[in-house]
């Protein structure tokens, strides 16, 4: 028997993908906003694929605002497509 595998659909292309393959973005009980690496953190979680492009797009359209249910300031943007960068090049 085969062990299922979980997918996660990215914000930003609206593809699903293995949820390996993703980065997890989220909102804890703080309203705080972060990087998630782990992908075990508490809180509210968005996928998003390990390109800034994909963040773009989820910002442009406003997917995760949507799913998190408030604004994203540019700084925690910023932090994010850095923290992308980051994530992108230690692979």
């Amino acid at each position: 028997m085969m062990k299922k595998i979980p997918e996660r659909k990215c914000m930003g292309c609206m593809n699903s993908f293995p949820k390996q393959e993703l980065v997890r973005i989220v909102k804890n009980k703080e309203g705080e906003i972060s990087l998630d690496t782990t992908g075990k953190k508490a809180g509210r979680g968005a996928y998003i694929c390990k390109s800034a492009d994909c963040l773009k797009k989820a910002v442009k359209a406003r997917r995760l605002e949507k799913s998190f249910e408030c604004a994203i300031p540019d700084s925690i943007l910023a932090e994010l497509e850095e923290a992308l960068k980051n994530v992108s090049k230690a692979e």
